[in-house]
C-alpha cells in the first residue's frame, strides 16, 4: 500500500515535470520562430478579429456589471461614515487594477483559449498538422505564432473597453440609481486615479492574454485519443488558463501596484 502510494507520487511528478518541460520547449520554439522568420499577418490579422473584435460584446457587457454591482457595493459601506465621494475611484481603481484585465482575462479563456485548443486539437488528430508538415510548412510560424501574438498584443485593448464601461456602469448606478451628485463621482476619479494604475492594468492583460494563449496552443497541439482527446484538451485549457491566470495576477500586482 506504501509502496503503491509512493510509485504514484512519483509516476505523478515524473509527468508534472515532463509536462513543463515540453511546454518550455515550445515556449522557446514559439519565441525562436518569431524573432527568426516572417510573420503570416493574414493569420495574425483573423486572431486579432477571432479573440479580439468577436470578444468586445463579452467583454463590455462584464464589465459595465462589475462596475455596477462594485458601486452597489461601496455604497453600502461609504455611506455609513458620509464617504459616498469615494465611490467613484474605488470603482475606477478596481477596475483599472484588478477586476477589468481579470475579468476579461477570464472571459476570454472560456471563449479563446477553449477555440484554439479545439481547433488545434481537431487539426492533430485528423492529421492536419503532420500533412503541413509533410509540406514543408513551419507549425510553429503557421498556426502558433500568430494566434499566441494576437492574445498577447489585443487583450490590453479588451481590458481598456472593460475598464470604461466598468466606470460607466459605476457611474450611472450612482447617479440614475443611488441619486448621488456626479460631480462627487467624476471628481473623485480625476484626484485619485492615476495613469500608472491603468498602465499596470494593461500591463496584467498582455501577461493574461499570452498566458491564454500559450495554454490554448499548447494543449491543442499536444492532443492525442481521438474526439474524446479534443474535449479533454479544450476543458484542460480553460482550467489551466484560469488558475495560472489568477495566480499570475497576484504576483504582477506585487511586482507593479506594490505589497
Amino acid at each position: 500500500m506504501i509502496i503503491r502510494f509512493i510509485n504514484s507520487i512519483g509516476q505523478n511528478t515524473l509527468n508534472f515535470s515532463s509536462i513543463i518541460g515540453r511546454f518550455t520547449l515550445f515556449i522557446l520554439d514559439f519565441f525562436k520562430t518569431l524573432f527568426s522568420t516572417k510573420l503570416k499577418f493574414s493569420k495574425f490579422l483573423y486572431q486579432i478579429e477571432s479573440i479580439g473584435v468577436n470578444s468586445i460584446v463579452i467583454t463590455v457587457i462584464t464589465g459595465a456589471f462589475a462596475g455596477a454591482v462594485l458601486a452597489i457595493q461601496s455604497y453600502k459601506g461609504f455611506k455609513q461614515f458620509g464617504g459616498e465621494e469615494f465611490i467613484g475611484p474605488i470603482v475606477a481603481l478596481a477596475m483599472a487594477r484588478e477586476l477589468g484585465p481579470v475579468l476579461t482575462g477570464l472571459m476570454v479563456t472560456g471563449r479563446s483559449s477553449s477555440a484554439i485548443a479545439a481547433e488545434i486539437g481537431t487539426m492533430r488528430i485528423t492529421e492536419q498538422i503532420d500533412a503541413l508538415r509533410t509540406l514543408c510548412i513551419n507549425i510553429q510560424q503557421y498556426l502558433i505564432v500568430p494566434r499566441i501574438l494576437a492574445g498577447t498584443i489585443i487583450l490590453p485593448f479588451l481590458s481598456l473597453f472593460s475598464m470604461l464601461f466598468g466606470v460607466v456602469g459605476g457611474y450611472i448606478v450612482c447617479v440614475h440609481v443611488l441619486g448621488l451628485n456626479p460631480d462627487e463621482y467624476t471628481s473623485g476619479i480625476k484626484e485619485l486615479v492615476e495613469i500608472s494604475d491603468i498602465r499596470g492594468g494593461l500591463i496584467k492583460s498582455s501577461v493574461f492574454g499570452f498566458i491564454l494563449t500559450s495554454i490554448g496552443s499548447f494543449k491543442g497541439y499536444y492532443t492525442k485519443g481521438g474526439a474524446r482527446g479534443v474535449g479533454i484538451s479544450t476543458t484542460q485549457s480553460v482550467v489551466v488558463s484560469s488558475i495560472l491566470i489568477i495566480i499570475a495576477n497576484y504576483f504582477l500586482a506585487v511586482l507593479l501596484f506594490g505589497p
